[in-house]
């Protein structure tokens, strides 16, 4: 496993980290995220998304957000652009005011876009 790139995005006081791992296994995709949690232990969420090219898997998780407004947009960026062999991590600290479904869709798919550019 590699680390790429990181960036951070701010919405209504809500912070986003994202963060992509070049990745190779289903083992390395683990590793990234006991590391995460570990270094992140007062955050509300840790979404995150992944695609391996062989054997094939894909796997989204929302961690808590409402069913497919997290982890999904996350995942539909790396599919569009094509990436593989990938693990994106965003981790949110939430900031009091609530983003709605269509807010944190819009944030999580926005820190993602940030990462491929």
């Amino acid at each position: 496993m590699k680390f790429i790139k990181s960036v951070e995005f701010i919405i209504k006081k809500s912070k986003f980290y994202g963060f992509l791992y070049e990745c190779e296994n289903e083992n390395d995709i683990k590793t990234i995220l006991e590391k995460q949690r570990e270094e992140n232990k007062k955050a509300t969420h840790i979404v995150w998304a992944a695609r391996l090219s062989f054997p094939f898997f894909e796997k989204a998780v929302d961690d808590g957000e409402p069913s497919g407004t997290a982890g999904r947009p996350i995942l539909n960026v790396m599919q569009k652009k094509d990436v593989k062999n990938s693990c994106v991590v965003v981790v949110r600290y939430f900031g009091g005011i609530k983003l709605g479904a269509g807010g944190l869709l819009r944030a999580y798919s926005n820190v993602a876009s940030l990462l491929f550019k």
